[in-house]
């Protein structure tokens, strides 16, 4: 059973992201606030559920949370400012996406910057302790991998639609082959030649 909250008097936004470890695609940020009394089954870390659970409760958490914001760090983003920063950024253009303030801030990971003066809380795998940060991860990887099903239509090499960006053997295998695309982190070890690498 996941945790409703770390302090019950508070009004607490969960915070979590997906797609850090990627070689292609944006970095996808999530907050969420829920009703105190929200509870669902199927919800738990977005990585332990399957596919078809986490649409379903896509579904179910725009429709009953209080607030809930998603934002996207692109590609260019990522290489400019490195993955940590655009991750923590996302969370912050998450949580400015809020509907309503929170009082605390629940993130999932051991790294946060402080935002507008909330207090919050850092939770190595939070997402798998809190219900807020688990639906917040459900949020960040489903729209994530929505995204990476639009971008792999436009690049249907490389498989994008199973591997949604991540260093699979396939994933290198067609980069070695047919390069790197506007939407690679080029700052990232795509491969071990990296530096002959064509642009597409």
């Amino acid at each position: 059973m996941l945790k409703r909250f770390l302090d019950t008097h508070q009004t607490e936004a969960g915070c979590d992201e997906a797609g850090r470890g990627c070689l292609a695609g944006p970095v996808t940020a999530a907050a969420v606030i829920l009703p105190p009394d929200y509870h669902h089954p199927l919800l738990n870390d977005s990585k332990q559920m399957t596919q078809r659970n986490r649409e379903t409760l896509r579904t179910e958490i725009e429709k009953e949370a209080i607030s809930f914001s998603v934002a996207f760090m692109d590609n260019l983003q990522v290489d400019e400012l490195n993955v940590l920063k655009a991750s923590l950024l996302g969370m912050h253009r998450a949580l400015g996406g809020l509907q309503f303030r929170p009082d605390r801030i629940l993130v999932d990971g051991n790294r946060f910057y402080p935002y507008q003066n909330i207090p919050h809380s850092c939770m190595v795998k939070g997402d798998a302790t809190y219900l807020a940060i688990a639906a917040a991860s459900v949020l960040a990887k489903t729209y994530r991998d929505e995204h990476m099903l639009a971008l792999h239509r436009e690049y249907n090499g490389y498989g994008w639609d199973r591997n949604k960006g991540y260093p699979t053997r396939q994933h290198r295998m067609a980069i070695a082959t047919l390069g790197i695309t506007k939407y690679h982190r080029r700052t990232f070890n795509l491969t071990n030649t990296q530096l002959e690498l064509p642009f597409r």
